[in-house]
């Protein structure tokens, strides 16, 4: 089972996807919606961006892979921070699935994809622990954490780096129960594999 937002008429709702059908949920996974009666087959609806996060944060920092191919591809020092390093990321920038990217005029042209797996938390949680963080994930979804590289290394913030509009695609859905140290991540640009990786 897969959780979705999908463009029903002229509203836009939450569905559970089985095999190849959507159901319409009476409401959002956060706050414990169900299938109702009304079913269309995945094919023929048009998906939306899964959730609308009030805050999402980016943490490939904090992982030494990403920290070497950094320092081998960007000139990083590939040392892991003394405690979580966190980044901002705004809700400007989502797209979905399927939509166009726009490079701004203004950019170098140095933009390059960054294909993560996102975590989707489910619950408003504080002071987690090792032990039960994982207890509040409703479950993962595919992001592009789209990098202007001209301005990644000029822009404290990276706010135009990483957050100008579309510069994060997000989707197509919400899967539940997965091992988010078990999975692959590939990234395609155009068809053309520009990235493949183990989150373990």
């Amino acid at each position: 089972m897969n959780w979705c937002r999908y463009r029903a008429g002229d509203k836009i709702v939450y569905g559970i996807i089985e095999g190849d059908i959507v159901w319409e949920a009476t409401k959002s996974p956060f706050e414990g919606g169900i299938a109702t009666g009304e079913c269309q087959l995945l094919s023929h609806v048009s998906l939306c961006l899964p959730c609308i996060p009030a805050n999402f944060y980016a943490a490939g920092a904090n992982y030494l892979g990403h920290l070497a191919w950094a320092a081998d591809n960007l000139g990083g020092n590939g040392k892991a921070p003394s405690r979580a390093d966190i980044g901002y990321r705004a809700s400007n920038s989502l797209v979905a699935q399927g939509e166009y990217i726009t490079i701004p005029r203004d950019s170098s042209g140095l933009v390059q994809a960054e294909g993560e797996l996102v975590a989707v938390i489910g619950k408003t949680v504080k002071h987690l622990t090792r032990r039960n963080a994982l207890d509040f994930v409703l479950g993962y979804t595919i992001g592009n954490d789209v990098s202007e590289r001209t301005w990644q290394s000029s822009d404290r913030t990276m706010w135009r780096a990483k957050n100008t509009d579309t510069f994060n695609p997000m989707g197509p859905w919400i899967t539940p129960g997965l091992d988010p140290g078990a999975l692959e991540v590939t990234t395609r640009i155009n068809g053309v594999e520009v990235s493949h990786y183990h989150t373990k």
